[in-house]
């Protein structure tokens, strides 16, 4: 009898083992048949945005020979620069007067030719300002600078530069958009495959970039975010 009983139980471990062991090996062919079944997507977000701060370098020259005029030229340039920007709205933290740049053309050591004007003295008044809007209505009222002698010199070197600062603000937003883009994406990919989407394999933070729309307006920033996310894919 007590022997009948121990079959019984050995008998009942080893298809409880079955069992388990049915499990595992069904759990084994289904990773193996689904590990390769994967979807990369791309996701995007785009926004245009106005710039948020503004950097104008105000760039005027003087040449001659004789350095204390011109100094006294340049300083009295400098005054009625910084007198227009007051006039117009802005304060004393948004502008900056620059040192003086002087280039002796004498000095040239490649050049055995005398300059009739030896000295180019260069300033520059930099307005640095988060009014972006009121800065470009005072350039485009720089023309009155003409009447009082001083004459604007536009330079490559110191260009207009236009900025969005403010970035970090709208960024999550943005990396969310992105990310709900890329899953549409992928779930529409899984229903053309006849299957669904699983967990998330890989991600990464996203490429984050900042341009000026067009060359045309450098005061309009486009931003961009593309993040790029692997699933898997289960039937």
């Amino acid at each position: 009898m007590e022997k009948g009983r121990n079959w019984i139980i050995e008998a009942a471990v080893i298809a409880v083992g079955l069992i388990v062991l049915g499990f595992c090996v069904k759990g084994g062919i289904d990773n193996f048949v689904n590990k390769d079944r994967r979807v990369t997507v791309k996701g995007l977000s785009e926004m245009e945005v106005p710039a948020d701060k503004v950097t104008w370098p105000i760039v005027t020259k003087e040449t001659g020979n004789n350095l204390q005029s011109l100094y006294e030229d340049i300083n009295h340039k400098n005054s009625v620069i910084v007198e227009f920007l007051k006039q117009n709205g802005l304060t004393d933290k948004e502008i900056e007067v620059n040192a003086p740049q002087v280039n002796d053309r004498n000095a040239n050591d490649y050049s055995s030719e005398r300059a009739s004007e030896r000295y180019n003295v260069t300033s520059v008044v930099t307005v640095t300002s988060n009014q972006v809007d009121k800065v470009r209505a005072i350039m485009a009222k720089q023309g009155e600078l003409l009447k009082q002698g001083v004459a604007i010199v536009q330079s490559y070197d110191n260009a207009v530069n236009y900025e969005y600062t403010s970035f970090r603000d709208i960024k999550p937003k943005m990396m969310d958009e992105a990310i709900e883009n890329a899953k549409k994406t992928a779930d529409q990919f899984a229903q053309k495959c006849g299957s669904r989407l699983n967990k998330i394999e890989s991600a990464d933070q996203g490429v984050f970039s900042i341009n000026d729309r067009d060359e045309h307006t450098p005061y309009i920033k486009s931003l961009r975010v593309v993040s790029t996310i692997t699933y898997s894919l289960k039937d």
